[in-house]
């Protein structure tokens, strides 16, 4: 056990690189502030990606911004964007997505948490405003998903709803029925506690196979619900986790959560970074068939506010590796290292059979500092088969390119 310990507290500081040094480009499309979450997409179907940050969207390669709506902010102003030191924005995740399956590449966008969600209807460059239709009067939990939960091979919105206190995911609709609400399908109670990640504030929402049965399970910091055969047919398996730091019942407020074997002893661990403090995390799985609580380990707590954390395959390489960065005035500077300076890390690791794994950070740089919002994406922007990243935040909207 000591052992154990001794090893985990030097993968912190590692001597050896694990990963080879990535050099990165930036690209500075605007210096406002217009949103947290991002999308990029080919809007006007030129061959280039182009970037959706809030109410606007920016043409390649000369970034001219257009409008997808008037800021429902009325705060916001085309040229100053939003007010980050007094307040935020009213896009928290941002996708690209055809949703009315005509061929132009529309833009979904959750708002402030607990405020309805919408799609946006690309006008295949016409002028004017983008059609608003309304996806679902309310989007909780400060870490929604888009990605396929139900294993039908295309992506669905996972997050929490009011005032209905329920966590479920929705389900693009059919072409027929893309102006109507899309379906929501719950997998909890309706009224459960807010530590059942419905609070529209509530931090922490990943998807993973958790208990290996082929199926991806949705995970909160307070525990994981198991995904069902029939991922529709009812209410999904409560398993509670209550991760923490020193097993004290003081959940961890996280943002993205992912699910792996970090030291390949045949279960899945969980990785979660903290969104408005200092600390990234793994936790070591006990094992299915024990009531021990997951092993709290921290990866690295040199800086705070990692409200987002991409876990993605940068060089194509098949190597994984975690993406985050600072989360700029999260709360206008008031949360623990709210003012230091802004960063971003790419964080690699090593396995070894029965062994803790050795983390090694790399911090990205490129030009001036960057940031994480609340989501971010990670793309091909440039198509040269390496993932760049897309960012949208109180630091303006930028692309990082992988060279």
């Amino acid at each position: 056990m000591v052992r154990w310990i001794l090893l985990s507290l030097l993968t912190l500081n590692a001597a050896t690189a694990l990963t080879a040094e990535t050099k990165w480009k930036r690209i500075q499309i605007d210096g406002v502030f217009r949103a947290e979450g991002v999308a990029a997409g080919d809007f006007n179907k030129d061959g280039q990606m182009d970037v959706a940050a809030g109410d606007y969207w920016f043409a390649a390669p000369d970034w001219k911004r257009h409008e997808i709506r008037q800021p429902l902010d009325r705060m916001a102003k085309p040229t100053e964007g939003y007010d980050g030191t007094t307040g935020y924005s009213n896009t928290f995740a941002s996708w690209a997505y055809d949703v009315n399956g005509d061929g132009w590449t529309d833009v979904i966008n959750i708002g402030y948490p607990g405020a309805p969600c919408y799609w946006y209807e690309n006008p295949k460059n016409a002028d004017g405003l983008w059609k608003q239709t309304e996806i679902w009067h309310s989007a909780c939990n400060e870490t929604p998903l888009f990605t396929d939960v139900t294993g039908d091979g295309k992506p669905e919105l996972i997050m929490g709803s009011q005032p209905e206190r329920q966590l479920g995911y929705l389900s693009v609709p059919p072409v027929e029925k893309c102006y109507e609400k899309w379906k929501f399908v719950p997998i909890n109670e309706a009224g459960e506690p807010n530590q059942n990640g419905t609070f529209m504030y509530y931090h922490g929402l990943g998807t993973g196979d958790v208990n290996q049965d082929g199926r991806l399970d949705v995970i909160i910091p307070h525990g994981w619900y198991e995904a069902p055969e029939k991922r529709d047919a009812g209410l999904w398996a409560f398993h509670p986790l209550m991760l923490s730091e020193n097993n004290d019942g003081k959940v961890l407020p996280a943002s993205n959560i992912h699910v792996l074997d970090l030291d390949l002893d045949g279960d899945q661990d969980i990785v979660m970074s903290s969104a408005h403090a200092f600390g990234i995390w793994w936790f070591e799985n006990p094992g299915l068939n024990t009531t021990e609580p997951f092993k709290y380990h921290l990866i690295d707590k040199s800086f705070s506010q990692t409200h987002a954390l991409a876990l993605v395959d940068l060089a194509g390489d098949g190597k994984l590796s975690f993406v985050t960065g600072k989360r700029y005035f999260a709360h206008q500077g008031s949360d623990p290292g709210g003012r230091d300076p802004v960063v971003m890390y790419q964080i690699g690791f090593q396995r070894g059979k029965g062994q803790p794994p050795k983390f090694d950070l790399q911090e990205i740089i490129a030009g001036k500092d960057t940031g994480v919002g609340t989501q971010f994406e990670m793309i091909d922007f440039n198509k040269d088969g390496k993932l760049d990243i897309v960012l949208s935040n109180k630091k303006g909207v930028n692309v990082l390119i992988q060279e």
